[in-house]
């Protein structure tokens, strides 16, 4: 039996599992780098290489149990895989009192997830860390473009984006008003973090593509943009996320194979590790 980081079987099966995990690993509309379909095979294998110790929090977030949920692998169209993740989170939803993970995958499969958990809280936020506003209404063709990731969320419910360096002219009309915390104002202003809680409260959904790191050390994603989001200050945020709100599931995306992948997949990895820390600390 594979299980998540190579945890004990007792540690990953559903009935002693606190959180679930499902993988999609989908790149059918990205427009540049190739490879985010490989995304999830890197990420489990970086953190099958990591310590399960977490020094910060001085826990062991495995112990609370990580079950493998499954893999999506509807691919036919764009359309059909956001049916299938809205499917496969509805079915998964079910089990109440776990917390529901995604890793993908381009950032397209976040569309059917994030649709899921907004028709069970309807005053549900969504925390968007990205360098991209991936708030075209379609994009070639399609509702379920990449580029299109938060828009419907951004109609239905409360959006809050972090990190934002790349939008189109079309899309500004969608930005959230005093909701869009722009990288170029991050970087001048010491209370961003502060400022972003403000935001956030109640149910949260968090999603976060990996490009808003900063390239020097999260290279391998889709399409990097320079003057990204740094380590430290990004988990300060998502720690005092998890403190205020009640984080109810978080998807990461956008970790592309490449000759370079392995900086990039282990920081997913420790990224992912991290947020069940902070999930599980603010919940016992």
């Amino acid at each position: 039996m594979k299980t998540y980081a190579g945890i004990p079987e007792e540690n990953a099966m559903l009935e002693n599992s606190k959180v679930m995990l499902v993988t999609v690993p989908y790149d059918g509309t990205s427009t540049w780098g190739k490879g985010a379909d490989k995304g999830p095979e890197l990420f489990l294998d970086a953190s099958e290489n990591m310590e399960l110790f977490d020094i910060e929090t001085r826990t062991e977030p495995y112990l609370h149990g990580v079950w493998m949920a499954g893999e999506v692998s509807e691919n036919s169209t764009p359309e059909a895989m956001t049916e299938a993740v809205y499917n496969k989170t509805k079915e998964l939803m079910k089990n109440e009192g776990k917390l529901f993970t995604l890793f993908g995958g381009e950032h397209s499969v976040s569309i059917g997830s994030i649709r899921a958990f907004g028709e069970k809280y309807p005053d549900l936020t969504v925390l968007q860390l990205d360098a991209h506003t991936d708030l075209r209404p379609d994009f070639h063709g399609s509702t379920s473009n990449h580029a299109c990731a938060v828009f419907e969320a951004s109609q239905k419910l409360n959006l809050v984006q972090v990190g934002i360096r790349s939008c189109d002219l079309e899309e500004m009309q969608y930005v959230p008003e005093g909701q869009c915390f722009w990288a170029h104002e991050i970087a001048i202003n010491p209370n961003w973090i502060e400022d972003v809680l403000a935001k956030v409260s109640g149910n949260v959904y968090i999603t976060i593509d990996l490009d808003a790191f900063d390239p020097s050390f999260a290279p391998s994603t889709g399409t990097p943009e320079p003057g990204g989001l740094q380590w430290y200050p990004t988990l300060q945020l998502l720690k005092k996320v998890f403190e205020k709100c009640n984080v109810v599931a978080f998807d990461i995306v956008e970790l592309m194979d490449s000759p370079f992948a392995k900086p990039t997949a282990f920081l997913a990895a420790k990224l992912y590790y991290k947020m069940l820390a902070y999930y599980h600390l603010s919940n016992n």
